[in-house]
């Protein structure tokens, strides 16, 4: 009997986690089919960087205002329901930007952007709780990975992007397919996760344990947001504007611009599928500074590179330190199950706010000086994560 049930324990764990693969996956598909086409969206438009960065800060500030309810709303309804919830309104909201870019609305897709990113950001801490408790559960580290399933995603959204740009499709039809996978796929795939769990309510007359502090005063998880708010900046300023700046700054085509999206997403999936036994081998803070000094190389590298080639081997030695800090930062703050929900959605809160607004706050920077040598403007975010590196050290819990 006992082998029976550890059996259907391990199956069901290793469903939850393909099923928590797959949503990491498309989440990064949904992404980068916006992403990889920001320059159309530019076109479409007829907006500036600065224009198009208030756009992005729609989706910044939509994020923000879920982000720090996103825990309170797992405890609510389960990770399963959060993302199904998250799906449904992503897609609406993608249908609506895809109808406001064919009528080249800016209000409309600003309003949609805005719901998008209020999506993705309740999206976003219940996939990562999922991930969280999974690797608990299996005992070793293995959220790089579901990382890695997000850049995935993103790197087949870019080439998808490259492809139909390259032929011609309109942005409108490319997100309206896109809507459909996603809508599907958050409906299923979160009947697989693992099973929600409550705190245990008192019996009659039983004393309630006493609350701990609340998450946005707890030291420690307020210096590993600090982190994860400076190194997730070097990811989210390439995810937007890596595309963009070779455009502008290399004289590339639009298609060769979404392939350089395309190496930099790829370079960070290879490397998030290794994370883990790289993090398990190094440990977390040693892995996390040499993350930092690698995405600060290839950044400068990137941007001050005088052809293609050079500045392709600058994107992926950016993608290679982009790529870890991010599943790392969630891991830490998920260190104590009994308070997981409360610390991810501070620490999701605190790095989404350099993640979502400040490519936007680039986009304002490249008006004065081009979008291409504003990417430097990161460099000093990430030098104080590789400082701050120390908070992310793995939590004993008895």
């Amino acid at each position: 009997m006992s082998l029976n049930t550890g059996t259907a324990q391990q199956a069901g764990l290793q469903a939850a986690a393909v099923a928590t693969f797959v949503v990491f996956g498309i989440n990064g598909l949904v992404f980068a089919s916006w992403a990889a086409r920001i320059p159309a969206v530019t076109e479409t438009l007829q907006i500036t960087s600065g224009q198009m960065g208030t756009l992005l800060l729609c989706t910044a500030i939509g994020s923000l205002l879920a982000l720090p309810t996103a825990g309170w709303v797992v405890g609510r309804i389960g990770t399963a329901n959060t993302v199904r919830f998250g799906g449904l309104v992503a897609s609406v909201a993608g249908a609506a930007i895809a109808l406001s870019l064919s009528v080249a609305s800016i209000p409309g897709t600003a309003v949609a952007l805005f719901f998008f990113g209020i999506a993705i950001g309740l999206w976003d801490v219940s996939q990562n709780l999922e991930g969280a408790d999974v690797e608990h559960k299996l005992r070793r580290t293995i959220m790089p990975q579901f990382h890695a399933a997000f850049s995935g995603g993103a790197f087949v959204g870019a080439l998808i992007g490259a492809g139909l740009s390259n032929l011609g499709v309109g942005l409108p039809v490319h997100l309206l397919v896109i809507v459909g996978i996603v809508l599907l796929v958050t409906m299923i795939a979160p009947r697989y996760f693992l099973p929600h769990i409550t705190a245990p309510t008192p019996a009659d007359g039983e004393a309630k344990p006493a609350k701990g502090p609340s998450a946005w005063r707890d030291s420690r998880t307020l210096l590993i947001g600090v982190v994860i708010l400076g190194a997730t900046l070097t990811e989210g300023a390439g995810n937007d504007w890596i595309a963009k700046a070779s455009v502008d700054g290399l004289g590339t085509s639009e298609s060769t611009g979404a392939l350089m999206f395309a190496l930099f997403v790829l370079a960070m999936t290879a490397m998030r599928f290794l994370g883990g036994r790289v993090i398990d081998k190094y440990g977390r803070v040693a892995v996390l500074r040499a993350s930092m000094a690698a995405a600060a190389a290839g950044l400068c590298l990137f941007v001050l590179a005088g052809n293609v080639w050079l500045a392709a081997v600058g994107a992926a030695l950016w993608g290679v330190g982009a790529a870890l800090a991010f599943p790392m930062g969630m891991s830490a703050a998920a260190d104590d199950p009994q308070h997981a929900a409360a610390r991810v959605s501070v620490v999701s809160t605190l790095g989404y706010t350099s993640f979502l607004a400040g490519p936007p706050l680039l986009g304002y920077l490249g008006d004065l000086t081009g979008i291409h040598f504003a990417l430097l403007a990161i460099l000093a975010p990430i030098i104080l994560a590789l400082l701050l590196a120390g908070a992310a050290k793995p939590l004993k819990v008895t």
